[in-house]
């Protein structure tokens, strides 16, 4: 498995953010990774790319451990956050080769012209990262995030604010990666889920309230869409609090 997650919780003060989350995901998967707003998908991912360490429990990548090998861990994901951090003054050919330069990529030339290809950077790669629309921006992040080749991906809505074409372009993108990758997808978009994930994470108040796919999702809940099973899911946690 290239990511394992065994019982991880985060504790602030008394408020239990990830509360003993459980989930698996392999080569090739493209997991979607659920829950309302404050459910505790960002603060998971935080833990996953070392940016945070759990209070309790493990979680790995590769076979690292993200507490006890986090330099190991960072070396075999690519991270894409919700609010894309780029160096706007840099042009998008720079700024991949400074993060070639980061992680010390041999042939350098050779790979930043293999993620410009792969991104569709091909027109933009001796533009200004300011003057890019916000489609392309975050086709360099995710040009950033594969500069390295890393055998996990990790995305925090990815597709956000996006028009329905650059939409459809990340999404592509995204679905070619996982052909040979193991990806990790925050979106609250059901449609993006139906459209290119394989198995799908729901979490709610920081707990895990579904895992499986999206056809033994909908076969466990009858007549219903992605979208109410998944408000049915959440509710239910609700009340049973």
């Amino acid at each position: 498995m290239s990511i394992v997650v065994s019982n991880i919780s985060k504790t602030y003060g008394r408020q239990n953010a990830v509360d003993q989350i459980s989930f698996t995901a392999q080569p090739g998967c493209i997991l979607g990774f659920l829950g309302p707003n404050g459910a505790g998908k960002s603060t998971t991912m935080k833990i996953l790319t070392c940016f945070i360490p759990p209070s309790s429990g493990k979680a790995s990548i590769c076979g690292y451990d993200v507490v006890t090998q986090s330099l190991e861990v960072r070396k075999n994901i690519g991270y894409l956050p919700e609010h894309n951090p780029l160096y706007t003054d840099m042009y998008v050919k720079e700024a991949l080769g400074f993060m070639a330069d980061v992680y010390q990529i041999p042939n350098k030339s050779k790979r930043i012209a293999e993620v410009i290809e792969l991104a569709g950077l091909g027109l933009e790669q001796r533009k200004k990262i300011s003057t890019l629309s916000k489609g392309y921006r975050q086709r360099v992040g995710l040009a950033q995030a594969i500069i390295h080749n890393p055998p996990v991906l990790i995305l925090d809505e990815p597709t956000s604010g996006l028009d329905p074409n650059q939409i459809i372009g990340i999404r592509n993108l995204i679905k070619e990666l996982g052909k040979t990758k193991t990806v990790i997808l925050s979106t609250h978009i059901m449609q993006e889920v139906e459209a290119i994930c394989h198995q799908i994470v729901i979490i709610n108040q920081g707990k895990l309230v579904a895992d499986d796919s999206i056809e033994g999702l909908k076969n466990s809940h009858p007549a219903k869409t992605l979208e109410e099973i998944f408000i049915y899911l959440t509710n239910a946690v609700l009340q049973n609090d």
